[in-house]
């Protein structure tokens, strides 16, 4: 996290934990916020990766799932780093800051990404550099931050301008990518109306609405597919040829997943964790899915991403860590599945 802006947000009152916002003084009515009101987050949990230079976009459309030529000053997208047995090394968020790329991923996984993509530079006029600290990114959500975006100036797309970006990632949710100047000067203007609140909230809103993230955990554990990356609108079938590309193209055109990501909530006070693994009794001992992402419900337990094998989780109950672990109660997903 930038440290200016670590300094402000703990004036703010922000509990910061591993540079992450943990909350605001009161986490449990932070969730609630999150479930029935707008919560304003700090989202330095996530990282950035600058990829600049002549050859960027040519760089990257040889490298990721999704067309980049589609990522303009009006268009963010979802795409993804698969290894060549199409399994997902990272997944992002990407949009432009005037003629560089901005790919947006867990912090964690910056560092290694940034290393991999530099392999596949050789003599390609390409940069990479990490940029997590030169920028802050804020998270919306609900009525009210709909109201406040609006006042910004949002066209309900992807908004580009004196350094700022605002991006629609859903109805009612947005994200903001600021300079750490430009930060605090704004967080109160949007704190007086919108309900600042721990990263987790944030996370809990993500995986509500079905969108995964890949995690250190979960690296090189799932085609794309059985992430519904493809649903989400995270892979383009037309592109050319890219890592991993063969062996996507051929589950979609030849076959169907095996695995799919559901939904679910667990009563359990102990939390799940990316990369935890799911039982049934079908399958013995051999896991029968994993999760994906967990965050704290505001209704209690956690609420989770889950890939599980689909004829697993049409015919069997579904355990959490082990066959006589925590219940799965699977909900529906936002979005239809194939």
């Amino acid at each position: 996290m930038n440290q200016n802006w670590q300094q402000f947000l703990q004036s703010q009152n922000a509990h910061i934990e591993n540079g992450s916002v943990r909350d605001f003084g009161d986490a449990g009515a932070e969730r609630l916020a999150a479930r029935d009101a707008s919560i304003l987050c700090d989202l330095s949990e996530s990282g950035l990766l600058r990829v600049s230079g002549e050859e960027a976009q040519t760089f990257l459309q040889s490298l990721l799932s999704n067309d980049i030529r589609e990522v303009d000053g009006q268009r963010a997208q979802f795409s993804s780093l698969n290894d060549p047995k199409g399994r997902m090394v990272a997944s992002f968020l990407i949009w432009r800051d005037a003629a560089d790329y901005l790919l947006q991923l867990p912090r964690v996984l910056c560092e290694p990404v940034r290393k991999r993509l530099a392999m596949y530079v050789l003599r390609a006029k390409v940069k990479i550099a990490d940029a997590s600290d030169d920028f802050v990114l804020l998270g919306l959500a609900g009525v009210a931050a709909t109201t406040v975006v609006q006042s910004l100036g949002d066209n309900l797309g992807m908004r580009s301008e004196n350094g700022r970006s605002l991006i629609r990632l859903a109805a009612n949710r947005y994200q903001l990518c600021l300079s750490p100047d430009a930060a605090p000067a704004l967080w109160p203007q949007l704190a007086t109306t919108i309900k600042p609140a721990g990263n987790a909230c944030w996370n809990w809103l993500v995986i509500c609405a079905g969108m995964p993230v890949i995690e250190p955990a979960t690296q090189l554990q799932f085609v794309p597919q059985m992430i519904n990356f493809e649903v989400i609108g995270g892979i383009n079938f037309k592109k050319g040829c890219y890592p991993g590309q063969e062996i996507v193209a051929r589950m979609h055109y030849l076959g169907k997943p095996k695995r799919r990501m559901f939904l679910a909530h667990v009563a359990s006070d102990a939390a799940p964790h990316a990369g935890d693994s799911l039982f049934s009794a079908d399958m013995g001992d051999q896991p029968a899915g994993m999760v994906v992402n967990a965050a704290a419900s505001p209704d209690g337990g956690c609420d989770l991403l889950a890939v599980v094998h689909i004829a697993s989780h049409d015919s069997q109950t579904i355990h959490l860590s082990a066959q006589d672990g925590p219940t799965l109660v699977f909900r529906p997903l936002p979005y239809a599945l194939p």
